[in-house]
């Protein structure tokens, strides 16, 4: 077999190796991108979801507002409040109990999807509590001198 024709056959089967590696990566790259975008959830504040509400329908998302006072309900199986921000309100029904800072008045983020039935209602399956870095301990009880 002569020099070149040897030459043409190594770059042919790089060429094929390079396409097929090419091809490899790009059904990986897709991949990914499909079972990334079903773990997605997106953040959105109260009046952000009330906007888009029927936009959404029944995808998860997080909703940031704050705890309308007056509002907390406890019910059997969890909780029920009204959040707003923004000049928006929307009602929550918490499945679960919800954290030791909870109150009326805390910033919160509920993570949950809208649910029809009566009046919509956001169904919360997890509160987070926006809190400060602070940390102050409690006191001792006397004092140490």
């Amino acid at each position: 077999m002569s020099t070149a024709a040897n030459t043409r056959a190594r770059t042919r089967t790089r060429a094929i190796v390079a396409v097929g590696v090419c091809a490899v990566a790009i059904v990986v790259v897709l991949v990914l991108a499909i079972v990334l975008s079903d773990n997605v959830v997106y953040f959105r504040t109260v009046s952000e979801a009330v906007e888009r509400r029927e936009a959404d329908g029944d995808d998860r998302f997080r909703m940031a507002g704050e705890v309308t006072p007056g509002t907390i309900v406890e019910t059997a199986d969890g909780v029920t409040f009204e959040v707003f921000e923004g000049g928006e309100t929307a009602q929550v029904r918490h499945v679960g109990d919800p954290p030791d800072l909870f109150e009326d008045g805390a910033p919160v983020v509920v993570e949950g999807r809208w649910v029809e039935g009566g009046e919509p209602a956001f169904a919360s399956d997890r509160i987070l509590i926006k809190h400060g870095n602070e940390y102050t301990p409690p006191d001792a009880g006397g004092d140490t001198e």
